[in-house]
């Protein structure tokens, strides 16, 4: 990771290296505390963080389910993300992550009386599963782990804990010579990879699972978004992972992933093994938009120079 000059922490700029906390904050421990992953990006107009409204907005969300009150405002914290990427002279696209947590003060599961925290860390980061990936896709392994089920935590929430399962899951699939997991539920359907959400095509159709299992994603509902300019015909449907062998593209989407092809899942060649001509499309498209190129989508852009 390439450091930057500020990390914002509780309404200060702190130099990268002094954005400590203490060995007993609460979350540390106990896992409570929530998360974003936003995007910045290089546009001919000047840096400009895509969807800021929408990833702050799911943060406190989050907050809301996992019963942690944020000590800043939603303005306060929307406008941290601009002052922090105004403090630090990026040259290149930019990913930032915001992060509200539990503090040190109190030990215990019972979290209420802890002290509440929020920084917004940034840094440039090129594309999440490789340059390569984006053209020519990825391998991927479906995860013995099964995603968290709605019955035992909370999937609408981007929190600390939940991401203990993706870790292993990812974990297995690098070790066993894939680059991302995919999850299924705890009733076999395809719920999502690691950390991002899975589109397949067949027959000209775009498919997508509900969100019954996973994240709302902001990077899917753009993705949709897009499918409906293009006049494609989109269907949420639940998907098993045989007809994922069988059909004839298949991508994930998410902050970090963006538009990555999948060019095999569990050694089955997905399509013509590479980057599928829907997908081409979709990728292209998406990075219009976040690059300031299509005007339908500006509105999404929060530029860092205004």
């Amino acid at each position: 990771m390439d450091k930057a000059k500020y990390i914002w922490m509780d309404g200060k700029l702190v130099d990268w290296d002094d954005a400590n906390v203490h060995i007993l904050t609460h979350t540390l421990h106990y896992g409570n505390g929530v998360f974003e992953g936003t995007r910045a990006y290089q546009t001919e107009d000047g840096l400009a963080i895509f969807k800021l409204d929408e990833h702050t907005k799911r943060l406190f969300n989050s907050a809301k389910i996992v019963a942690i009150k944020p000590n800043f405002s939603y303005e306060e914290v929307r406008q941290a993300h601009i002052d922090l990427l105004k403090s630090n002279d990026f040259k290149a696209n930019v990913y930032l992550r915001p992060l509200i947590y539990l503090g040190y003060g109190v030990m215990g599961i019972h979290h209420v009386k802890a002290p509440v925290s929020t920084a917004i860390a940034s840094w440039e980061w090129g594309a999440y599963l490789g340059e390569e990936g984006l053209e020519k896709g990825i391998k991927v392994k479906t995860s013995s782990i099964v995603r968290n089920s709605v019955k035992s935590t909370f999937g609408k929430a981007k929190a600390v804990a939940n991401y203990l399962n993706s870790q292993m899951a990812k974990y297995e699939a690098l070790n066993c010579g894939y680059e991302e997991a995919l999850m299924l539920d705890d009733s076999g359907f395809v719920a999502e990879g690691s950390g991002e959400c899975l589109f397949m095509v067949r027959d000209g159709k775009l498919i997508s699972p509900p969100n019954d299992n996973s994240l709302e994603s902001i990077t899917q509902d753009t993705v949709f978004d897009l499918a409906r300019d293009a006049g494609i015909e989109i269907v949420r449907r639940n998907i098993t992972r045989d007809e994922l062998y069988i059909c004839d593209e298949a991508f994930f989407t998410g902050t970090a992933a963006e538009v990555t092809p999948i060019n095999s899942l569990d050694d089955r060649v997905i399509g013509n093994g590479s980057r599928g001509e829907m997908t081409k499309l979709l990728q292209d498209a998406y990075f219009d938009v976040v690059f300031g190129r299509n005007n339908k989508y500006k509105k999404y852009l929060t530029y860092i120079g205004e």
